[in-house]
């Protein structure tokens, strides 16, 4: 049996992750995480990537939703939405070192009060707690108490219940203590690795290694025990050396079997897909890089350009956006340019047709809002 080449996994690697499109909450089971973003342009990165495994998905779908999908918003190995099963892997988080004073008190006096309540917006919380401002992680100024809501909320101390006009809204978590023995913390390194390979597979060594030491911020106490998971990992992955470079994927799937569809998708830039931006040059030739935190007179592609998939290749980037009704794609290619042929006019005219009637609903209620 022949060994798969750089094109098998090209084709594998667009294949398996868009699978045909299903239910908002098996497409939610199939992934176990997806990474969300605030960024809006045209849709948030979340709704953007479950508008082609879902059928009739429209902008917004996941939080409407969400307090009936059994899912969580929490850090994996970014943040995200994590189904259930992955979140009961990851906690309860057991942080080291603990609250250093005042946060301990200040910390204890907020979950008491969430847990009174039973929901807080973190309006509420700074009205009843004036905690002052933080340092935040981009070197700006943010509010105290918000930052400390975030920080039970990543301890597993509270859960994200919902949204209110975007904010999060949090519910107090009653969880009994764990104590894991070894095994057990082995079996559930193991599973998180495999839900990391069932997202992004196939993926190179680097990645691999790096994708796996992100999960020290799934699972912050258990961070030493990844070096012995990636370990193992190696052992049991499906692999081949292809060009020179190692590749990992799921022991149970085979890279050679992999039939892309004729379409034409424009993704996000946190998208399974394309994600991995070393694994994106190996397969596809050419660097791309997301510029919204680029300086304008440094942007090469857009302030949020989204790749370009034809079939099996990512060939160019499109910057979308939306007014009055009307649809604004902005495209660029890489050499040699756009395709020219009529199979391709009209599956790029199919997407952005989808695209529009993805984005209608929010189009709908920001005109209802202005009324």
């Amino acid at each position: 049996m022949s060994r798969p080449g750089l094109h098998d996994l090209r084709r594998f690697a667009v294949a398996r992750s868009l699978f045909p499109a299903t239910a908002l909450d098996l497409a939610l089971q199939r992934f176990g995480f997806v990474q969300a973003d605030p960024i809006r342009a045209p849709a948030r990165a979340q709704d953007l990537t479950m508008r082609h495994r879902v059928i009739d998905y429209r902008a917004g779908d996941l939080e409407r939703h969400y307090a009936a999908l059994g899912v969580e918003e929490d850090f994996f190995i970014n943040y995200g939405f994590v189904t259930a099963d992955v979140y009961a892997l990851m906690h309860p988080r057991r942080m080291v070192p603990a609250w250093p004073p005042p946060g301990k008190t200040r910390s204890e006096r907020l979950l008491a009060f969430v847990r009174e309540r039973g929901t807080v917006h973190p309006r509420d919380a700074q009205e009843r707690f004036a905690h002052g401002t933080v340092t935040n992680y981009w070197g700006g100024s943010s509010n105290a108490t918000t930052h400390l809501l975030d920080a039970l909320h990543y301890r597993g101390l509270l859960r994200v219940a919902g949204r209110r006009s975007g904010i999060r809204v949090y519910a107090p978590v009653d969880r009994t203590p764990l104590s894991l023995g070894a095994a057990e913390v082995r079996a559930r390194v193991d599973a998180l690795i495999d839900v990391v390979v069932r997202i992004y597979a196939p993926l190179p060594r680097p990645s691999l290694s790096m994708t796996v030491s992100r999960l020290r911020y799934a699972v912050p106490q258990w961070q030493k025990e990844l070096k012995a998971g990636l370990r193992r990992a190696h052992e049991r992955l499906g692999r081949d050396r292809v060009d020179g470079v190692d590749w990992f994927w799921s022991a149970d799937e085979d890279p050679r079997q992999g039939v892309p569809d004729e379409a034409v998708r424009l993704l996000s830039p946190f998208d399974p897909v394309v994600w991995d931006r070393r694994r994106f040059e190996l397969l596809w030739g050419w660097a791309y890089r997301f510029e919204a935190y680029t300086p304008v007179p440094k942007r090469k592609l857009g302030y949020y350009a989204l790749p370009l998939l034809w079939r099996d290749r990512v060939i160019g980037w499109a910057n979308v956006s939306q007014g009055q009704g009307e649809l604004r794609a902005d495209l660029g290619f890489i050499e040699p340019g756009r395709p020219s042929n009529r199979h391709f006019k009209r599956a790029l005219d199919d997407e952005l047709a989808r695209m529009r009637t993805f984005l209608a609903s929010r189009e709908e209620r920001s005109r209802g809002a202005s009324l």
